[in-house]
């Protein structure tokens, strides 16, 4: 709880056992988490068995795999269902660390503003933390690209760690969104069309055998996702393309 506001951490996990215990244990460290909802996308390993041993941890299963987006979307509707004023996402991987989360809840709850975004860039340690060079290329061109085509100045786009307040999550046509990656691109797009500010504080990550990764095929089709993303945002900007925030985004 922070200042009367309920706090719920949602998990988008899959196959994230070994991680799990220790990413859970320092999040509750942090004394300002009412309720984790942990979402598992179909885990062939004891994810499910350690999130149902967890206390205070709402297990919602999804019997087959459904991607990274479908995940949210349950994530998003479980906590808003919950009663969730600030919801953060934070992946059981261990990669971002949960200790930021106070500051991301005081931005938010705070009223300052209502999407706060752990950057892996800011600080300019990204590279040295461990991010392969091929990503890091990635992720500064596709930010590059998204940044002029929807008017923004974000660090970065593509990270997995995001606050959001309860009113903010409640306008967003969530459900029309992809059921993959590129899904957290369309939120990006989403809030800026609705013009939010958007706020980042610099994360530092963990790049280690057991935290999640996409291949590099499907961080091809994650990239061009991004740019399409971008790009009927302008489109939609000159009149030409759909709002981002009606359903077929």
């Amino acid at each position: 709880m922070y200042n009367g506001k309920k706090v719920v951490v949602v998990m988008p996990a899959y196959n994230a056992a070994r991680t799990l215990q220790v990413t859970y244990d320092e999040i509750m460290e942090q004394g300002l988490v009412d309720l984790v909802i942990l979402v598992d996308d179909a885990s062939r390993d004891d994810t499910v068995t350690i999130a149902r041993s967890l206390q205070n941890v709402r297990v919602v299963v999804h019997p087959r795999n459904r991607g990274y987006g479908a995940n949210q979307k349950t994530c998003y509707r479980e906590a808003l269902e919950a009663g969730a004023d600030i919801v953060i996402m934070v992946h059981p991987d261990y990669q971002y660390t949960p200790k930021l989360i106070p500051a991301m809840v005081a931005l938010i709850g705070g009223g300052l503003y209502h999407c706060v975004l752990g950057s892996r860039i800011l600080g300019g340690h990204a590279v040295r933390n461990g991010m392969p060079w091929w990503k890091y290329v990635s992720n500064r061109a596709l930010t590059f690209v998204s940044n002029v085509l929807m008017h923004a100045q974000l660090s970065e786009y593509h990270t997995g760690y995001r606050a959001y307040s309860r009113d903010l999550l409640q306008r967003l046509p969530l459900e029309a969104n992809s059921d993959d990656f590129v899904f957290d691109n369309q939120m990006l797009a989403q809030i800026l069309w609705l013009d939010y500010t958007i706020a980042e504080v610099s994360c530092p990550t963990r790049y280690f055998e057991e935290a999640s990764s996409i291949d590099f095929p499907r961080s091809v089709r994650y990239g061009f996702g991004c740019l399409v993303t971008a790009a009927a945002f302008r489109l939609a900007r000159m009149g030409l393309a759909k709002s981002p925030v009606r359903p077929g985004l």
